[in-house]
């Protein structure tokens, strides 16, 4: 079995978050969710009950992620496109655009949705390390005022 330090495992993610940024070519997936996003998962690790994991992810124009939150950190830069970022009231906090990247809140009171209402797809790049056993995002109701 191989034993990796903190130090060893750090510069593995970094390495990684920097080569996806840097433009790891992206594979556009076949499937996509109704909601016309489309996932695939680019390199994962787990380390001292955390797993790593970086994920291309697509929205289609029209498309959104739908509400959710994460347990754990999340970091993204956006590829292509422009990405309308809501938060829990229901107000676009950020339009984020290539070369932009920003870091999700954790936890339940954080919940949030990210469109496209442009004609081209969004293709962000995300980071998630969050505990192992545990998925990568919690599907959410609808915040009350957004109903």
């Amino acid at each position: 079995s191989m034993v990796l330090n903190i130090g060893t495992m750090l510069s593995v993610v970094v390495l990684l978050t920097f080569a996806v940024w840097l433009g790891y070519p992206l594979v556009k997936s076949s499937r996509t969710s109704p909601k016309k996003v489309g996932y695939r998962v680019v390199a994962q690790s787990s380390y001292q009950g955390k797993n790593f994991v970086v994920r291309d992810t697509t929205i289609e124009p029209g498309g959104r992620i739908g509400w959710h939150w994460h347990r754990g950190t999340v970091i993204a830069v956006i590829k292509e496109g422009f990405l309308y970022h809501y938060r829990s009231d229901c107000t676009v906090d950020a339009v984020y655009g290539p070369g932009d990247s920003y870091v999700e809140a954790s936890g339940p009171n954080h919940v949030h949705d990210g469109r496209n209402f442009g004609k081209t797809p969004v293709v962000l790049e995300v980071m998630f390390i969050v505990p192992a056993g545990t998925p990568l995002a919690e599907a959410s109701n609808p915040p009350s005022l957004c109903r």
